[in-house]
């Protein structure tokens, strides 16, 4: 479970001081939400890196009224795993994100890798569930893995609360339906 949340206003990422708590209050969240879709601890490592990034650069459009910094930053963190996987940055992008930044160390390969063998039970059950459609499947990891509300998961997924519930519905229904049923209970047990 994460603990409960502090969050009062928008996030300060003009400041080193700033964005150094938002970045420490955030850091296990995105890092988990990275880890459960890819496999690679150099791969992570950049991606949650980028989504910081991506956070700082677009801090000033952040609108407290949408929603809590959390369902906004996993809102990013989604985008920039799409545009990863779609390799629209790639060629421009892979220049700029070895540049100026320094190799892991032995230990923070050892530390991710860790982390990824723990991210393994859940991407067993990630399977069973994989022939849920994407808008599907993305409401569903938001709410049960991720633990957003359904109204954050709405912000991250840029639809409305209603949209999420009944995807939720149809989510779970499906995964009934197929004899797969996956529990809560047993994706909180895969984290």
């Amino acid at each position: 479970m994460r603990s409960p949340r502090h969050e009062t206003g928008p996030p300060d990422l003009s400041t080193p001081e700033g964005f150094g708590a938002f970045y420490e209050e955030h850091i296990d969240a995105v890092l988990g939400f990275v880890t459960r879709r890819v496999a690679d601890p150099h791969l992570a490592a950049d991606l949650t890196a980028d989504i910081f990034l991506a956070a700082m650069g677009s801090a000033s459009g952040y609108r407290p009224h949408r929603g809590a910094p959390i369902a906004w930053l996993f809102g990013i963190a989604r985008n920039v795993l799409s545009g990863h996987a779609r390799g629209l940055a790639r060629e421009s992008g892979a220049l700029a994100r070895l540049s100026g930044r320094r190799l892991l160390e032995d230990e923070d390969v050892a530390a991710l890798e860790e982390r990824i063998d723990a991210q393994r039970a859940f991407r067993v059950l990630a399977e069973r569930h994989s022939a849920l459609s994407e808008p599907l499947r993305a409401a569903l990891d938001l709410v049960v893995i991720d633990e957003l509300t359904p109204a954050e998961a709405a912000q991250a997924l840029g639809v409305t609360q209603a949209t999420v519930r009944v995807r939720l519905h149809r989510a779970r229904r499906a995964l009934r339906g197929t004899g797969t049923a996956v529990t809560e209970t047993q994706l909180e047990a895969a984290r």
